[in-house]
């Protein structure tokens, strides 16, 4: 397989429903995430050896960017023309956007967010062929944030 890239995210239009979270691509596309993304105070680590992938919104809650993260599966080009990023992490831990943080941690990926630092929301979402799990980063203080994450 051959080495993958660091793809810069554009900002796509985003549509938060009852029934899960919706990301327009660039080219017009739609991904749907299923399902009320469960609460999750500060930081999420995923499931091992699980696809994850960040969406941080604006503060309107209809833009955002969507990044995969340690992604091996996508072509560069199909990333550039959907506008989705990819970020891959050859070091333990690197930036994904002002106040978003992402590390490595033994096949799994680790989220932290500082809401202080961003406008909007942030979401992880953890997938494989077997299924799909979606988390929403809250404040500690915030209500109806589950105690841990797994």
């Amino acid at each position: 397989m051959s080495a993958r890239n660091d793809v810069a995210p554009d900002t796509l239009g985003v549509e938060l429903t009852e029934d899960g979270i919706a990301v327009e691509y660039n080219d017009g596309r739609t991904v749907f995430y299923h399902g009320v993304p469960r609460k999750a105070e500060e930081t999420v680590r995923t499931a091992p050896a699980k696809d994850a992938h960040v969406l941080v919104t604006d503060a309107s809650e209809t833009q955002g960017i969507l990044v995969y993260v340690n992604d091996l599966n996508t072509h560069d080009d199909i990333l550039e023309d959907t506008g989705v990023g990819r970020i891959m992490l050859d070091d333990e831990e690197d930036e994904l956007f002002p106040g978003v943080v992402v590390r490595d941690h033994q096949m799994r990926v680790e989220v932290e967010a500082d809401l202080d630092q961003v406008d909007g929301r942030v979401f992880v979402f953890e997938e494989d062929e077997m299924g799909e799990r979606s988390y929403e980063i809250v404040s500690p203080d915030s209500e109806g944030a589950d105690e841990r994450s797994e």
